[in-house]
């Protein structure tokens, strides 16, 4: 396989970053954790042929969505640290929204609960939930990372990472899309060998850390933050 060259594509125009969401669910039932990856296409425009967890962009929908339970008010305070632009509640649920809108397109796997007397929404992005008797819920996503890539890129996101387990897994339906291939269940030594974006990286090595120690994210941790400033790499807490 072409090995992607990290220094490419660095001098672009600059270009504001778009609000992104990732989700990463984490399996917890075997001898050593696992968590869901998939690797991008080859003539993708951005991070070509990388191992990533599925995510994407913000959609308008997102923010329009009316779901039956909320962000835990920690999780949602977090969020709306330093959040670009105008800070609203709506936006900070349309994060979480979009993280789980991204999982069930790229992977098939609807995160939110079953409900018997169904709901409904115009937006075609949920119909698999709809279809299916699952309405999405935040109240299982832990807000834990926050990074905003770095001017000169073809594409920038300020992208806000969620965590979760196998258990907040309502139902899955085929896979039909061809955002993200080879889909697989990896461990996080296994995953740290694949060809990584440098954000995707410290993510493992936080979570591994944290597992391995017994722990879980929890709504209430600092949120690091990683932005480019002044030429390097920065990092607060939220």
């Amino acid at each position: 396989m072409q090995k992607h060259d990290p220094n490419a594509r660095l001098n672009h125009p600059y270009r504001r970053p778009k609000d992104a969401a990732t989700l990463i669910v984490i399996d917890r039932e075997g001898a050593k954790p696992r968590v869901l990856m998939g690797q991008r296409h080859m003539n993708s425009v951005f991070m070509p042929g990388m191992y990533v967890f599925p995510g994407g962009r913000v959609d308008r929908g997102d923010s329009k969505l009316t779901v039956p339970d909320r962000l835990d008010r920690t999780v949602e305070k977090k969020l709306l640290s330093d959040m670009k632009g105008t800070p609203s509640p709506q936006r900070a649920q349309a994060l979480a929204l979009a993280a789980i809108r991204e999982m069930a397109e790229e992977t098939g796997l609807l995160v939110g609960s079953k409900v018997d007397d169904g709901w409904t929404t115009a937006s075609p992005a949920w119909a698999p939930f709809v279809q299916h008797g699952v309405t999405p819920t935040l109240a299982p996503l832990t807000f834990f990372l926050r990074a905003i890539t770095p001017p000169g890129r073809t594409r920038r996101f300020d992208t806000r990472f969620f965590c979760t387990t196998t258990g907040a897994i309502a139902h899955q339906v085929p896979n039909d899309s061809d955002e993200l291939l080879n889909l697989h269940w990896l461990t996080f030594a296994d995953a740290l060998k694949l060809e990584l974006p440098t954000v995707t990286k410290i993510v493992l090595e936080f979570l591994d850390a944290k597992l391995a120690a017994g722990e879980y994210p929890a709504p209430g941790d600092d949120i690091a933050y990683f932005y480019r400033k002044n030429g390097r790499f920065a990092r607060e807490v939220l």
